[in-house]
C-alpha cells in the first residue's frame, strides 16, 4: 500500500506544499526563498507554483556538491597549510 501524502516520482510536478515536504523543509521557508530568488527553480502552471522533481534532486545534488562535509576538494582541512610570509626588517 502506498502513503497518499507521501510525493512520489510516478508525479513529473509538485505543488509548493508537496515540494517542501519532499525536501524536509517548512512550506514558509520554500516560498521565503521563492521570492528571494534562492532555493530550487519553481515556475507557474495554471496559476499555481510547481516544482519539477528532477530539479529538485538537481538542486539537492549541487547543495551538496557546495558543502565542504560532503564535498572533500572544499574542505579545508585537506588543503596543503599555506606558507607564511617572510617579513623583512
Amino acid at each position: 500500500m502506498h502513503d497518499q501524502s507521501t510525493p512520489t516520482h510516478d508525479a513529473a510536478f509538485l505543488n509548493l506544499t508537496k515540494a517542501a515536504k519532499y525536501l524536509g523543509i517548512s512550506p514558509n521557508t520554500l516560498y521565503v526563498w521563492r521570492h528571494r530568488r534562492q532555493g530550487p527553480p519553481s515556475f507557474r502552471m495554471g496559476g499555481r507554483v510547481m516544482y519539477r522533481i528532477s530539479s529538485l534532486d538537481e538542486w539537492i545534488t549541487v547543495q551538496e556538491q557546495a558543502d565542504s562535509r560532503s564535498n572533500a576538494a572544499l574542505n579545508p582541512l585537506s588543503q596543503k597549510p599555506m606558507k607564511r610570509a617572510v617579513r623583512t626588517l
